[in-house]
């Protein structure tokens, strides 16, 4: 994963690349039954040069905290890697620059679900399903992995009533968790066969 983030802090495939102070490839442990993905950094990541480190990031770690994860237990990243100019929305052509980058992580990282945040992600991760307030808290298995859109939780800190859907979504997918990564049931051993003496007993009791 280091030779794909080391690419992507001298990457110049878009004209972001300009403006930025840090590219933000992304962290977290590789592999990762979780993996994250945004929509771009913002002015306090594109300062560090680390993802969701904004008071978006403090919701996204409160909400992570409520299903039993940490950012230490899972990959966050974005579509774009870099600081749109005054937070704009993402250019098509800076996320095609940016989705191969996405598609190695997204190999390495060989997450079991992956939450979606925000319109402008769903829009490259799912074309096509529908909008974020139609489809959010749904999962879509794609090649054995769930993909669940959620509201971004900047938007939920603009709007508190998206706060609610937000953490019903989280749950959501702390169940699905719970489910594929539970123990196997073991299997009933078999039953031992019948004493041979108590057989031979019982079978002239009958005579």
């Amino acid at each position: 994963m280091e030779a794909v983030h080391a690419r992507i802090r001298v990457c110049t495939l878009c004209g972001l690349h300009t403006s930025r102070t840090h590219a933000v490839p992304g962290s977290g442990p590789v592999p990762s039954d979780v993996m994250i993905v945004g929509e771009a950094p913002g002015f306090n990541e594109d300062l560090q040069g680390l993802p969701f480190v904004g008071a978006a990031g403090k919701l996204l770690d409160t909400l992570l905290g409520q299903i039993g994860l940490s950012r230490e237990q899972v990959f966050i990243t974005n579509i774009l890697k870099c600081r749109p100019p005054q937070n704009r929305d993402p250019m098509p052509n800076e996320a095609e620059a940016c989705l191969p980058y996405l598609r190695h992580q997204f190999r390495l990282i060989r997450p079991k679900a992956v939450l979606i945040l925000g319109r402008h992600a769903l829009e490259r991760m799912l074309p096509g399903v529908g909008s974020i307030s139609r489809v959010h808290g749904e999962f879509f298995m794609r090649g054995g992995v769930a993909f669940m859109p959620c509201y971004h939780p900047a938007a939920a800190l603009h709007n508190g009533g998206l706060l609610s859907d937000l953490q019903k979504d989280f749950d959501r997918v702390r169940s699905y968790l719970d489910r594929m990564l539970a123990p196997p049931e073991p299997e009933p051993e078999p039953e031992p066969p019948p004493n041979q003496a108590t057989a031979s007993t019982e079978q002239l009791s009958l005579l």
